[in-house]
């Protein structure tokens, strides 16, 4: 429960805990946008043949790979506009309000796509018409992730802010597992014509429920305790993109260079890999797919006993012992890969597992914790989806580009390498926040400065120290912890 500190800063309603039942229910409801997300990454990338035969019959099948991956590459151009646009709405209207809308745009065009006309249907309104469904299920993760981290941070209670915001990656996991196997299951079960007259769609329909779901759960809860006593101090922002430009650009900075390496393991493991296992290493399909789905399920095991452990221990340890095993070990476990046996091919994936789940089973609580409530949604938001624009939709065509251009299947490794090491700077200086309350609603948590609690214009801002630095030195407001 935070105390109410210096006058000048706000805060003077504290800021009440939620019970645990609504605790759950707030991560549900968050934790399931984020699968829905990844669901539709799965099932995309798994049935890219049938969407090539589907959408652009009329080219060549390599032809049709490009255009099929084009469509999950493009709709990253627009994360950013949705985390500028989005973000900084979260932090003037409310959470909940933004997240509602956000899960119905995401699950509505997954289930869309499931019902759109084939091209020699509509012609080229077909190929058009994914497209389009497909960039707006890009603006809308672009204020997706960041407010579903948020949402959950702010729930939690602050001292198992680990814990439940591990349940944030756990649903990106258990997303892409299912989305996997549901692709999967219509490949093995269906005959050749019904899979891909008909069946490629079953998975894509199976989008609507979910988000049904999430949007249920999500619009039976009041917004974040946090948001609601800013809301009663007067102290949310009424020009939140302003605000965020002004107050908090150090932390997207150092945000946007941790996320580098976030995004690159992320998207080389769980989008990119199943490709670069078949098509590169020679490795069977099915071998290759079992392999993927078996590490993923050992990271939904053991992604909440990391965060349980980051309230002990801390976030910066696991933190930073991710990025400097990613740096030491990406060539071994590449080597590994490159054995082709399926063991060591096991082994390999898993060390790479591994260094990714400690990562995803801290930052749904790390990462909310850098910025103060009055900005929380729209400096994630925006940093998060520039981040994941710039290298995350792009580390599977970076990493396919460079291999068919020098021929070296180890670009993988030297990739993550390279984040790994930009990476790190950001991580040593980002403040630890474990067991930390960051309800205030000006303070960056871990630290003594705060944001204006107030527009300059309005007010003399008293709280503030006019100069370059966007946070402000607070003048001795009691502790955040």
């Amino acid at each position: 429960m935070s105390e109410s500190n210096a006058e000048g800063h706000g805060h003077r309603h504290q800021v009440e805990e939620a019970d645990p039942a609504t605790v759950k229910k707030a991560v549900a409801g968050a934790a399931i946008g984020n699968g829905v997300e990844w669901f539709d990454y799965a099932v995309y990338a798994y049935l890219t043949t049938q969407i090539g035969l589907n959408f652009f019959p009329e080219f060549s099948p390599t032809a049709q790979s490009i255009f099929v991956f084009a469509g999950i590459a493009i709709p990253f151009v627009l994360r950013p506009l949705g985390g500028i646009i989005l973000g900084p709405l979260g932090d003037r209207y409310g959470r909940r309000q933004v997240l509602a809308v956000t899960i119905v745009l995401m699950a509505g065009a997954t289930f869309l796509i499931g019902l759109l006309p084939s091209f020699t249907v509509i012609g080229l309104a077909a190929p058009i018409l994914l497209l389009t469904f497909r960039l707006v299920q890009g603006f809308s993760t672009g204020g997706e992730y960041g407010g579903a981290a948020t949402f959950i941070a702010e729930y939690a209670p602050y001292r198992r802010r680990g814990f439940f915001g591990s349940f944030l990656e756990f649903g990106t996991l258990a997303g892409t597992v299912l989305g996997a196997i549901l692709a999967t299951a219509v490949q093995l079960g269906l005959s050749e014509e019904a899979l891909n007259s008909w069946g490629w769609r079953i998975p894509f329909l199976v989008a609507g429920p979910l988000g049904l779901v999430g949007f249920y759960l999500r619009s039976k809860l009041e917004d974040t305790p946090a948001f609601r006593a800013a809301e009663q101090d007067h102290t949310t922002t009424s020009a939140p993109f302003r605000e965020v430009c002004r107050n908090v650009w150090p932390q997207i900075l150092h945000l946007i260079g941790f996320v580098m390496l976030l995004n690159v393991a992320n998207y080389t493991l769980l989008t990119y890999m199943p490709s670069y296992l078949t098509d590169t290493i020679d490795i069977d399909e099915t071998e290759a797919l079992f392999v993927l789905i078996g590490v993923m399920l050992i990271m939904m095991v053991i992604i909440t006993p990391i965060g349980r452990l980051s309230d002990r221990i801390g976030r910066k340890p696991l933190l930073l012992g991710s990025a400097i095993s990613t740096f030491v070990l990406a060539i071994p476990a590449f080597w590994l890969i490159s054995l082709k046996s399926w063991l060591p091919v096991t082994i390999g994936i898993a060390i790479l597992g591994l260094q990714l789940v400690m990562m995803l089973g801290v930052i749904g609580s790390a990462l909310p914790a850098m910025f103060p409530t009055r900005n929380r949604y729209g400096g994630f938001s925006i940093g998060y989806a520039t981040s994941t624009a710039a290298f995350g939709g792009t580390a599977p065509l970076i990493n396919e580009s460079l291999i068919a251009a020098t021929g070296n299947t180890y670009v993988p490794a030297f990739y993550l390498m390279l984040s790994a090491a930009v990476a790190i700077y950001p991580l040593i200086r980002m403040p630890e926040t474990a067991g930390i309350d960051i309800s205030h609603p000006t303070r960056i948590p871990g630290t003594d400065h705060y944001v204006p609690d107030r527009e300059p214009a309005m007010a003399g801002a008293p709280s503030s120290t006019p100069g370059p630095t966007p946070p402000v030195t607070g003048d001795g407001g009691s502790s955040a912890g």
